[in-house]
């Protein structure tokens, strides 16, 4: 099979033009290509969808400008808690993380629970433990620590509000994830977040959740999705585009329709979602103003976008 293809997001949300300077979104825009040139790599050199979902959503947690690993927002402790998922379609194993602190790449620990364990989740400081004992790499605090989140988190500390990554004038859903197709016919995807401004109780969102924010199946497609994700869970957003492939027969292209335009919004969920079929057709598709994305083939060539 000679094609091969990747998208990745970086957050979906009201994302506000008048706010957007050319340097912030030359920032954007850079990160999201670095992202897509790594994964692009190695679906060229005939590596495998898993190995270059990871190697682009690594990419997006070591930016500062997603919500995710380095970039990740403060909780309602001033604290870091991370979420990541990824899964195979060839045989439908899959890892996640919830709740960790103080891991670089939560992406890659998600991957060694799905190779070296027996489970799928795991979570806090179980979580922290398995990283520690698989030699995942660790930052402390300062390394998550930025500024324009710290000021974020200001506003809201000894409230019950919290803030979906950016501010109100700006409501963006920082989650970042990647979805691909490889040579040999095998989907994959990842997603990972840094969650809520402000979060209590160690809530944890959609991101994590096989089924609801990541979902790949050679049969029919792999989804990566970003929104409000309590709304995400409750539709089961990423199986149920595999769903509508399997049982109802709808294209890609229809089946993401559905989902992002018409099942989603009830439950007020705002987002979008990148997903791939085995064919190697990509569908990047919002409900909102904006989603940071981009999408490269077989062709080479990169794109990158933000607004509709």
């Amino acid at each position: 099979m000679s094609t091969f293809a990747l998208a990745v997001h970086g957050g979906a949300g009201t994302i506000a033009r008048e706010l957007m300077t050319p340097a912030r979104e030359k920032a954007y825009r850079d990160a999201l290509e670095l992202a897509l040139r790594r994964g692009h790599a190695v679906l060229a050199d005939g590596g495998a969808a898993l190995d270059a979902v990871e190697a682009a959503v690594r990419v997006l947690e070591d930016s500062p400008h997603f919500n995710a690993g380095r970039g990740s927002v403060f909780n309602a402790d001033g604290q870091h808690e991370m979420d990541a998922s990824l899964m195979r379609g060839s045989d439908l194993r899959a890892g996640a993380v919830a709740g960790v602190q103080n891991v670089k790449n939560p992406v890659t620990l998600a991957r060694k629970v799905m190779e070296h364990s027996n489970h799928v989740l795991i979570s806090g400081l179980g979580a922290f433990e398995f990283a520690h004992k698989h030699k995942v790499e660790l930052e402390d605090d300062q390394y998550f620590f930025d500024q324009f989140r710290y000021e974020q988190w200001k506003e809201t500390v000894g409230t019950d509000v919290y803030k979906l990554d950016h501010s109100d004038k700006e409501k963006k859903f920082g989650t970042v994830g990647a979805v691909a197709l490889d040579r040999n016919g095998d989907l994959a995807a990842a997603t990972s977040t840094g969650g809520m401004t402000n979060k209590r109780w160690q809530r944890i969102g959609d991101s994590p959740i096989i089924g609801a924010g990541t979902y790949a199946n050679n049969a029919t497609c792999a989804v990566s999705c970003t929104g409000h994700g309590e709304s995400f869970i409750r539709a089961v957003a990423a199986h149920d585009v595999h769903a509508l492939m399997a049982y109802q027969g709808l294209s890609l292209e229809e089946a993401v329709r559905v989902v992002v335009h018409e099942k989603l919004p009830p439950l007020d969920g705002d987002g979008g979602l990148i997903a791939v079929d085995r064919a190697g057709h990509l569908v990047l598709d919002f409900n909102c103003t904006g989603m940071y994305r981009g999408h490269v083939g077989a062709d080479g060539i990169f794109h990158t976008a933000i607004f509709r």
